[in-house]
Parts: C-alpha cells; sequence; structure tokens
C-alpha cells in the first residue's frame, strides 16, 4: 500500500499527517530564513513551495490537504488578536497621529482594491476570480471572510494574499532604501498597507515602533476592506 491510499482510506491520520507536515515544514524555512535573512527565503515563500512538492510527490490534491488542515485556517483569526500588544505598547505614537493614519489607511484601501479590479479587467479577468482578487491586500482573516461575502473563492484568495505578501515586503524593501522615509509612522505603514503580515514581520525588523504603526494599519484596512469591498464588487462594472 502507498502512502497516498494510506492517507486516502484514513482520514483522521490524513488530517494528522498533513498538519504536521505544514508546521514542521514552515519551522524549517523559518530556521532557514533566519541563518538567511531575505526576502525569498521568506517562510510564506518557502513552506509552500515545499508543501507544494510534498502533496505533488504524494499524488495527493489540494481538497486532501485543505481537510486536514483547515483547523490552522481557522487559527488565523484569534492569532491576530496578538497584534494587540505592539499596538499598546506604543499606544501614545498611535494616539498622536490617529487622524494620518486614518487617513492614510483609507487611501491605500481604495487604492488596492481598485488596482485590483482595473488590472484584472485590463486582462480579462472576470467573474470568481476577480471578486477574490478585490481583497487581497489585507490580512488573511479578513481577506477570506470578504471574498466569501461577495462571491469570490476564499482559497483563491488565500493564494492572492500570500503572494501579495511576499512580494509586498520585496518591494517595500526597496522603496525603504530608495524613498526618504525617515519617521517610524510613514516605515510602518509603508510595510502595514502594502504588505500586511508579511509587512508587519518585516517592519518589527526595521524598529519595535515601526511594527506597531505596521500592526494598527494592517489592522484597520482589514477592517475597512470588510466594509468597503462588498460595496465596489456592487458598482464597479
Amino acid at each position: 500500500m502507498t502512502a497516498a491510499s494510506f492517507l486516502d482510506q484514513s482520514p483522521w491520520l490524513a488530517g494528522l499527517f498533513w498538519s504536521a507536515a505544514t508546521i514542521a515544514l514552515y519551522g524549517a524555512a523559518r530556521w532557514l530564513h533566519r541563518r538567511r535573512p531575505r526576502w525569498w527565503t521568506s517562510p510564506l515563500s518557502i513552506a509552500p513551495l515545499l508543501l507544494i512538492a510534498l502533496v505533488l510527490a504524494l499524488h495527493e490534491n489540494y481538497s486532501d490537504y485543505i481537510r486536514g488542515t483547515h483547523w490552522l485556517m481557522t487559527m488565523l483569526g484569534p492569532v491576530t488578536v496578538a497584534f494587540a500588544v505592539p499596538i499598546f505598547e506604543h499606544r501614545a505614537l498611535i494616539r498622536r497621529y490617529w487622524p494620518v493614519l486614518l487617513a492614510g489607511v483609507a487611501a491605500g484601501n481604495c487604492i488596492a482594491m481598485l488596482s485590483a479590479w482595473g488590472f484584472a479587467s485590463l486582462f480579462g479577468v472576470t467573474g470568481t476570480m476577480r471578486l477574490s482578487l478585490l481583497p487581497r491586500s489585507v490580512s488573511t482573516p479578513f481577506a477570506l471572510a470578504v471574498s466569501d461575502d461577495i462571491g469570490g473563492a476564499p482559497d483563491l484568495t488565500a493564494v492572492f494574499v500570500v503572494l501579495t505578501g511576499v512580494f509586498g515586503a520585496a518591494l517595500g524593501e526597496l522603496l525603504l532604501a530608495c524613498l526618504p522615509l525617515r519617521t517610524s509612522l510613514a516605515r510602518g505603514a509603508l510595510f502595514g498597507m502594502g504588505a500586511h503580515g508579511s509587512g508587519v514581520a518585516q517592519a518589527r525588523r526595521v524598529g519595535s515602533e515601526e511594527g506597531a504603526v505596521a500592526s494598527l494599519v494592517m489592522i484597520l484596512a482589514g477592517l475597512g476592506s470588510v466594509l468597503t469591498a462588498p460595496f465596489l464588487a456592487m458598482v464597479l462594472p
């Protein structure tokens, strides 16, 4: 009996196997990233590639994988609460600049969703895929909820969110080197708006204040998308 057929006949064992494989490969990817901290060694880049290779090697499919690891996706919501810690620690900075932060998040949210819709229309992407692209620039728990609400495919949205985070963090590093962003507020907002969770991790490496601002911007962007994405999905052609 092959490993694939054995997993197919034992759903509980398949769930345990895929959950353990996901956690182990993510841990290995983090170890690699600590040794070689580059954007292309980010766990968000390496772990999915390793998992795809494992799924293909065992002749399994995405449905088999997600069936065993759905609880990990569910945990993303409660885990997001942890971002409140750096926000609380730097509440004085945030209280001082909250009007600027709100204005920036509102503008960034609109630009992110309108650009996603515009490029999808430009390249002839319509229907479910275009709706799945709309919330790509916010953290996964918010993006999945919005995608499901507006008629997109949450699983497809999750892929777009990961890609946005990986490339957003890489582009953020480049912009940080090129643009004269001298304040922690500007640097943190750049990562939080452009690369959500991955950007927060990158911002925390830059500084604690940057990480706090990025966390707040990411959460505000998620809340904003929940409110505005359904409206945009109805009114945009």
